[in-house]
């Protein structure tokens, strides 16, 4: 079993995609990662061998943000943006869509389960 940044890698994969299951990781990144080591892309995460383990991990350590350096990072952003109340901040604090999304109909995901509002009673005569 592959164990990177405290992940534990699928065994079954291929070590392009096993890596992108560490946060902050994507394709890109795997592939560039694995160029970098001379391993081959198609070569499943059982399949190597422990020093390629520890190297691929110590590149990881020395060179990427990742797990939780990086979710912090995020999160001091997102803060940031927050105190000094610019736009994005906003829709952050408001928990809405930040990027330009209508609002009207969809954004279900930030916005939550539906609250439904009922009607004004009409007054009888």
């Amino acid at each position: 079993m592959a164990r990177i940044a405290g992940i534990d890698l699928p065994r079954n994969k291929r070590g392009v995609i096993g890596l992108t299951y560490i946060y902050g990781i994507g394709r890109t990144t795997a592939s560039n990662i694995l160029h970098k080591l001379d391993i081959d892309e198609s070569t499943r995460v059982n399949e190597w061998s422990n020093d390629q383990v520890q190297s691929i991990a110590k590149l990881i350590q020395d060179e990427i943000k990742v797990e939780g350096e990086l979710r912090s990072e995020v999160q001091l952003s997102i803060k940031r943006l927050m105190d000094i109340a610019c736009f994005r901040g906003i829709r952050h604090r408001k928990g809405l869509p930040v990027r330009g999304q209508r609002t009207k109909t969809n954004a279900r995901t930030r916005k939550g389960k539906r609250k439904t509002v009922a009607n004004k009673k009409k007054v009888t005569k």
